[in-house]
């Protein structure tokens, strides 16, 4: 099956939700996401760039509102697996990461 722009794969993705003003989210852009789609997790779970503000997040079954900036959040199949909130740096979204990662099949 494939993903439209805007609705939800079915495979595993995280979701990047981001405000263009976010000191926070410039950062993680800067330290993690030019290598990300070379890395072993991007290729399991490959980045999709949502804006906070937008509608897109509606298309997905999430656990609770999104209220922060950056907030990955890991989707399979479109309903969310769990989620990252915040980013202090690329070292603690990395094991975050990992540790959700570890319960897709």
């Amino acid at each position: 099956m494939v993903a439209s722009a805007i609705g939800p794969a079915w495979a595993a993705e995280l979701l990047y939700v981001r405000d263009a003003g976010c000191p926070y989210c410039r950062a993680f852009e800067a330290q993690v996401r030019p290598a990300y789609d070379k890395t072993p997790e991007g290729r399991r779970a490959p980045l999709r760039q949502v804006e906070f503000r937008g509608r897109d997040l509606e298309a997905f079954t999430l656990t609770r509102p999104v209220r922060y900036t950056p907030t990955f959040v890991l989707v399979e199949g479109g309903v969310e697996i769990g989620r990252i909130e915040g980013y202090p740096g690329d070292e603690f979204f990395w094991s975050r990461l990992g540790q959700l990662l570890e319960s897709v099949p």
